[in-house]
């Protein structure tokens, strides 16, 4: 039996090297808060190209999976470009005084809008001060009392003259009320109704025709009356325009004065002028107060003025703070639109320009706003409306198709603002590509990619920007990192990128890392000791990283626990020492939910004269996915090439995985299975004490698969918990080797020589290994050594083609 070491690997080999003196001098040197990225250096230049492109069309996608840290470093480096940019203008609607119902927008300088909030309200004040004591004046009254002696003047004359005409006819005329009455006079006397009935039936019919005779006169002479009374309440009401003008004209032209560069100002408190003429002269003159007594009690005229006056601001910015950063987390429509509110008065669904709120283009118009693309094509009518908006450089304000009007509700059309914006969309790569195809417009507007990798290559500049991210994490946590902690974090970040030159864009997951660490490093100081110095800085050291994951293995390792306790209870056939023929330990990757592990799963081959080729069992009932049939189809025309050049090829073989009851997909076992189906043909016996993983084609070469590193694992701990032997091991391709960064505990066991893994290139090498026969080499005569495993299955081979093909024992 062979004890070939070529392809043993070396414990060294098994896990990433780490430069101790790099990593204690960036520890040493200062933090450096500029550091925003850690490697993504193509994503970085085209973040920088698309935020400083001001042409339109080139918003971002920015491309990669969560958790990569991209929200994070997108923020930190859109806060440099940002702080640079000119802040941008504040929006505020405003009544429109002549259709209220499409309020006006004003554009303010950055912080204005606050001011001339303030700046209403004291207008307001100012008005309430100056009315109604503005009618107080000895000039109007003045002329108040001259308007009403002039229609009291005519309405006298005509009175005078009707009296006149009645002296004359001996009737007395008089007034009570309002109403003009006439009375007989008989001996200088007025007479009322009873005197009046005793008179002689003669006289009494003249007096009855001289009074119809004079109401008919009175009612000729005030039959300009209501004429009268109209043009007295138009001069009325023209000395109270013309007082109120003249009042509010000092008022309004000081407020414009303020805001001489605010064109929009200007304009809105010209167009209120004549509306708060009509409130002044309804609420606060001197009309009103004499015949509005008891209804101005109920009424609030500050609170009348607020609403027809004061500003609705719905976007504020503090000057010199730079262009606006806004992330919006729930991109429904009125969160990105913005919305407009209502209120129930008397039964009725009111609103107005005072309850147009802001959206997130809103906030973020002049700056950036960064949207989740997964979340925001899952919202009704967003996504075409944002397109909208981009294609027309406009935000409106409307409802979403398909919404349903609210009955009896007053409805409102705000005139659009002015839209210069950069939207950074953040999505996984399927969704860019799916946008891509699906719509025609995408590529219009998010011209720049923004391409976020999965891993990062280790260089001295990933190194030092990785280092002072722990640094700047701990530093704001008050922890201080020891260098054997930094690199068990560089080892996890390793392990997450599967790669030992390469580290993991999660960089989310190191920063979690720390925090629990930061758990058990705060558990192992004495309490006492502890509180009596809260203030102390933490320190984080190897034995707290390693503490935190291992927690977290317990956590989740309940299903990896049951799956190692079935082997060990004999429910799950997997065998770790001896020969078996037609049997080997696979190796499989379970993905469960947030867990992740490898388990051993046995692969069985039986081989036998027929003609049906290599069977895949798990194929046919439906169990196996199309990758993995792949790998299982590539077996025979391994078979054929390798040893069938000078026959036809004819044999039955049936493959399985034994006890597995769920879908597998993957050409991972695709060596395991072809050296189970070597032995099935040449009745070798296999080495069970070792397993294997890999892919093949179908010249035999060995193809990198993943999780190698779970898959050794979940192996090592099944032979650990039975006892190493120091004939166990893995079997992984050689081109794996770069992907390796195992435990310390496998690393341990294999400087000891109680556990090996061997990495190798091709079939023939792995059979070498699991029957400790060399696999033999084909001859310049095309043949194989007798004694070796080729030579054994290709004359194993030919006899079941001859048996096949009735060639041999006839």
């Amino acid at each position: 039996m062979i004890k070939n070491k070529t392809f043993r690997l070396a414990a060294d080999s098994l896990s990433p090297s780490f430069e101790s003196d790099k990593i204690n001098k960036i520890l040493a040197s200062d933090i450096n808060a500029e550091v925003n990225f850690i490697g993504q250096e193509r994503a970085k230049q085209a973040l920088e190209f698309g935020l400083d492109m001001s042409m339109k069309g080139y918003n971002l996608f920015v491309m990669g999976e969560p958790a990569t840290g991209r929200h994070t470093l997108i923020n930190d480096h859109i806060k440099t470009v940002a702080k640079d940019k000119q802040t941008p203008s504040e929006w505020c609607y405003v009544n429109n005084f002549e259709d209220n119902r499409s309020p006006s927008v004003i554009r303010l300088s950055p912080g204005d809008g606050k001011k001339l909030k303030t700046e209403i309200e004291t207008l307001i004040d100012v008005i309430l001060d100056t009315f109604p004591a503005a009618f107080d004046n000895p000039s109007f009254q003045r002329k108040w009392r001259n308007i009403d002696k002039h229609f009291n003047k005519k309405y006298q004359d005509a009175i005078d003259f009707v009296e006149q005409k009645a002296q004359a006819q001996n009737v007395l005329l008089f007034e009570e009320k309002g109403t003009v009455s006439f009375a007989p006079v008989v001996n200088e006397k007025p007479l009322n109704d009873t005197e009046f009935s005793q008179l002689e039936e003669t006289t009494k019919l003249q007096f009855y025709k001289v009074i119809d005779d004079l109401e008919n006169v009175l009612s000729e002479t005030l039959l300009e009356l209501p004429q009268w009374k109209r043009e007295m309440f138009e001069a009325r009401r023209t000395l109270t325009k013309q007082t109120i003008e003249n009042a509010l004209k000092p008022i309004l032209k000081d407020v414009e004065h303020k805001y001489a560069a605010e064109i929009g100002v200007v304009k809105f408190v010209r167009d209120m002028r004549e509306t708060l003429v009509e409130i002044i002269e309804e609420y606060l003159s001197s009309e009103a107060e004499t015949e509005q007594d008891k209804d101005r009690d109920e009424i609030d005229v500050k609170k009348v003025l607020e609403e027809q006056l004061l500003p609705n601001s719905i976007t504020k910015q503090e000057p010199h703070n730079g262009a606006p950063i806004i992330y919006e987390a729930n991109p429904t429509f009125q969160n990105v639109f913005g919305k407009i509110e209502y209120s129930s008065v008397q039964g009725s669904v009111y609103t107005s320009y005072q309850m147009v709120r802001a959206g997130a283009l809103h906030k973020a118009n002049g700056g950036y706003l960064l949207i989740e693309a997964d979340k925001l094509i899952h919202q009704p009518a967003v996504w075409e409306a944002l397109k909208l908006a981009l294609k027309s450089h406009e935000i409106k304000m409307e409802s979403p198709a398909g919404e349903a009007n609210i009955v009896n509700a007053s409805s409102l059309n705000p005139q659009p603002i002015p839209l210069d914006i950069k939207i950074i969309l953040m999505g996984s790569r399927e969704l860019y590509y799916l946008m891509q195809e699906y719509d025609n417009e995408f590529n219009e507007l998010f011209r720049v990619l923004a391409d976020f990798e999965h891993y990062i290559a280790l260089n001295d500049k990933a190194l030092y920007s990785f280092i002072q991210k722990i640094k700047m994490f701990a530093h704001d946590h008050e922890m201080v990192l020891t260098a054997s902690a930094v690199e068990q974090l560089l080892h996890f970040s390793f392990r997450q990128a599967e790669h030992q030159h390469k580290l993991s864009a999660r960089f989310a997951d190191v920063l979690e890392l720390i925090g629990e660490a930061q758990f058990f490093a705060r558990k192992a100081i004495n309490k006492s000791e502890f509180e009596s110095n809260v203030s102390s800085t933490l320190v984080i050291d190897k034995e707290h990283v390693t503490q935190a994951l291992d927690a977290k293995v317990i956590r989740s390792g309940q299903i990896s626990e049951s799956f190692l306790e079935d082997i060990q209870e004999g429910q799950i056939l997997i065998d770790t020492d001896g020969f078996q023929v037609g049997k080997l330990n696979g190796l499989t990757v379970l993905e469960i939910g947030d867990t992740v592990f490898g388990t051993p799963a046995r692969i069985s081959a039986t081989v036998y004269a027929g003609s049906t080729g290599v069977v895949d069992i798990e194929r046919e009932v439906e169990l196996g996915k199309a990758i993995h049939s792949k790998g299982v189809m590539l077996l025979s025309g391994y078979l054929g090439n390798k040893y069938a050049q000078g026959f036809a090829l004819s044999f039955s073989a049936n493959i399985a995985l034994e006890q597995s009851y769920g879908h597998i997909d993957g050409d991972s076992a695709s060596l395991g299975e072809v050296c189970t189906l070597l032995s099935a043909i040449t009745q070798i016996p296999l080495n069970q004490g070792i397993a294997i993983t890999g892919s093949i084609n179908q010249h035999g070469q060995v193809q990198s698969i993943g999780g190698v590193n779970e898959k050794i694992e979940g192996f090592f701990k099944l032979c650990e918990a039975r006892g190493l032997t120091g004939d166990q091991g893995v079997i992984i391709p050689k081109t794996n080797c770069i992907n390796l960064v195992l435990s310390e505990s496998v690393q341990s066991a294999v400087k000891a020589g109680t556990f090996a893994i061997y990495a190798v290139e091709n079939v023939d090498d792995a059979i070498t290994i699991l029957t400790g026969k060399q696999a033999g080499v084909m001859s310049s005569r095309g043949r194989y050594p007798r004694d070796t495993v080729n030579g054994l299955a290709a004359q194993r081979l030919r006899h079941i083609a001859d048996i096949v093909n009735h060639e041999f024992g006839e």
